[in-house]
C-alpha cells in the first residue's frame, strides 16, 4: 500500500504511513464483514466532514447502545467463524489424508532445518529409504526407524512421508501377438 502511495517519492513514506494505516481501518475486512474501526470503535470514523458539524449526544441510550455494541460483535464473531469454514472447505479441497501402520515402509524426506548448521548438501538425496515406521504418534506424526548415521529426531510430519512402492520384479511375459520371431506351426 505504501509503495502505491509513494511512487516516486519514496522518502516521503512516512509522511503516507498515517494515511495509508486511516484508510486501511476505514476499508471492510473481508473475513469480518467490518471496517476495524467499526468492531473497536462501534463506528466508522469520522471525516473532515463530520467534523464540521459534530452531534451533540446525551448518555441516555447508554443501554441501547450497549446492546448494540454486543450484536455487532456477536455478528462479527458469526462471520469470522462463516469466513473460516470457507477457508477450510477450500483447504480441505486440496487436502488428501495419508495413514500409515507401524511396520509400513515408507520414504521420507530430510528437510534442511533437520541438519546441523553446516552439513546440509544441496546434492544430497532428499528422500531416504525404505524405512519401517515405528510408532504411529497421531494421524499427523509417525517415527521412524533412522539409519544411525542421521543426527536428527525420527519423528515426522505425514507430508514429509511417502509410502514405498518396491520396483517391479515380475517376469515380463509377451504375448504371440507382440512376439515377432513366432511363426505359425512352429513349437
Amino acid at each position: 500500500m505504501l509503495r502505491c502511495l509513494v511512487q516516486e517519492h519514496p522518502r516521503q513514506w512516512e509522511d503516507m504511513l498515517s494515511k495509508a494505516e486511516f484508510a486501511y481501518n476505514s476499508m471492510v475486512n473481508r473475513t469480518t464483514g467490518k471496517a476495524p474501526f467499526v468492531i473497536v470503535y462501534t463506528k466508522h470514523p469520522n471525516t473532515a466532514l463530520d467534523i464540521s458539524i459534530l452531534p451533540k449526544c446525551k448518555s441516555s441510550a447508554a443501554t441501547n447502545f450497549t446492546k448494540q455494541y454486543e450484536e455487532m460483535l456477536s455478528e462479527v464473531k458469526h462471520q469470522i467463524v462463516k469466513s473460516n469454514q470457507k477457508y477450510k472447505e477450500a483447504a480441505d479441497t486440496r487436502h488428501r489424508q495419508r495413514l500409515f501402520s507401524v511396520g509400513d515402509l515408507v520414504m521420507v524426506r530430510l528437510r534442511r532445518e533437520r541438519f546441523p548448521p553446516g552439513t546440509y548438501s544441496k546434492l544430497a538425496r532428499r528422500k531416504i529409504g525404505p524405512i519401517p515406521i515405528m510408532a504411529k504418534i497421531n494421524d499427523n506424526a509417525y517415527s521412524v526407524a533412522l539409519p544411525a548415521d542421521c543426527n536428527t529426531s525420527p519423528t515426522f510430519n505425514v507430508s514429509d512421508i511417502w509410502p514405498y512402492n518396491p520396483p517391479n520384479d515380475g517376469i515380463i511375459d509377451l504375448s504371440s501377438s507382440e512376439s515377432s520371431s513366432s511363426e505359425p506351426g512352429e513349437d
